[in-house]
């Protein structure tokens, strides 16, 4: 099952995508909030998906070309971020491989839609795309082992996890230059579990500047796997349903490269990974 968020009758809701159709799935379960966080709580994904699924074919359809999405998770209660997480990137940094995670936070306020534009901010020139899997959760869950983890993940989606670069260096972590406004694509949708048999550390990665390659990878790369990540951070947390988890990135980023490549107005930037889908964002200047 596919879920986007939506613009829906003056108000942010949850749905599921049939091909080129949407259905509102306040339409398909009584009762069910149209907060799509809270919409996510109450489904109970992912143990809810497959009938869920089956009651979808005979509901209401509109075309999706005319609803306007919003980030695959509008308002996550916690944007949690992995940096540093696979081999290859921590090697093209000049970094070491870290026997722990490096942690830090996003706010709702970073976030833009698919095919929203993605803006580089005034105050700098040397913002940076990072191509990254995304986890969404989909139960309560504290204390998780590495053997159950999974259980609690509602879905995936894609990230373009925007830095600015020389912000996020001015102080001793990250946070400051990952979260100006927009800058950062969550989309365009959350894919169940069910959808990717293969598990989640056995994707390609991509992303693509203006049709050219930039990273090419696989989630198999990671130093830290989504379970393993599950695990660490329930041991400290609790995650709830709507929180969202960037895995980190692959090798390739603009920074690293000779001469640097950065995100500049006119670009558009490409997020792919494999059996979740595309998210494509135009970047302008912040007016």
């Amino acid at each position: 099952m596919r879920l986007i968020a939506f613009q829906h009758e003056g108000h942010a809701a949850l749905g599921a995508r049939l091909g080129e159709d949407v259905v509102a799935l306040a339409d398909v379960v009584p009762g069910l909030p149209q907060d799509p966080v809270q919409a996510l709580a109450a489904l109970g994904l992912p143990a809810a998906a497959p009938g869920l699924a089956a009651k979808l074919e005979a509901a209401p359809r509109r075309p999706l070309r005319s609803v306007t999405l919003l980030p695959a998770v509008p308002r996550p209660g916690k944007i949690i971020c992995i940096g540093l997480n696979y081999a290859l990137h921590a090697k093209e940094g000049n970094n070491p491989i870290p026997d722990y995670p490096a942690v830090f936070f996003r706010g709702a306020t970073s976030l833009a839609a698919h095919g929203e534009a993605l803006l580089r901010p005034k105050a700098s020139d040397k913002f940076d795309y990072e191509a990254e899997l995304a986890i969404v959760i989909g139960q309560r869950a504290r204390h998780l082992t590495e053997a159950e983890a999974l259980t609690c993940v509602a879905g995936y989606t894609c990230m373009n996890e925007g830095s600015v670069r020389d912000y996020q260096r001015k102080s001793g972590q990250w946070t400051i230059g990952k979260n100006f406004d927009r800058t950062g694509g969550l989309g365009p949708e959350i894919v169940t579990p069910d959808e990717l048999p293969q598990g989640p550390n056995a994707l390609r990665i991509t992303s693509r500047l203006n049709d050219e390659t930039m990273q090419d990878s696989h989630t198999s790369d990671m130093i830290f796997s989504v379970p393993r990540i599950l695990a660490i951070l329930s041991e400290v947390m609790t995650l709830e349903p709507g929180d969202v988890i960037a895995t980190g990135t692959p090798s390739g980023v603009g920074y690293a490269r000779k001469p640097p490549v950065f995100m500049k107005d006119g670009d558009v930037m490409e997020i792919e990974i494999e059996g979740i889908g595309v998210l494509s964002n135009p970047v302008r200047d912040e007016a």
